[in-house]
């Protein structure tokens, strides 16, 4: 048996909006956003949380497009995008550093 203390059922909310958001999953965690303001959670809170999804979500798109394009040898153009996910930027934390992060349009870091 684990005696590790169950998450609060704001946190395990709010990694169900961010993986339903990442995902790209139908129901786009819609559901969780009442239930995360019943428990306190502002809406900057969430906001930073789903833009973080999002900004994961449009880097791992671009990221799978370009090995697709390299792979394949095709001249595709790049999709039109409102942000500069993929382009390098300087960390601003130690831990950037380590995973490559770029912070997300708003400035969010994403790790």
């Amino acid at each position: 048996m684990s005696n590790t203390t169950p998450l609060h059922p704001s946190i395990i909310a709010l990694v169900s909006l961010a993986a339903n958001i990442a995902a790209n999953h139908p129901k786009k965690g819609l559901c969780q956003i009442e239930r995360l303001r019943g428990y306190g959670v502002t809406d900057a809170q969430i906001d930073m949380v789903v833009d973080i999804a999002r900004h994961l979500r449009d880097e791992a798109g671009q990221m799978l497009d370009a090995e697709f394009n390299v792979e394949s040898k095709l001249a595709v153009s790049p999709a039109p995008t409102s942000t500069a996910c993929c382009a390098p930027a300087a960390p601003s934390a130690a831990g950037a550093e380590s995973c490559g992060c770029t912070p997300t349009a708003k400035g969010n870091a994403c790790c």
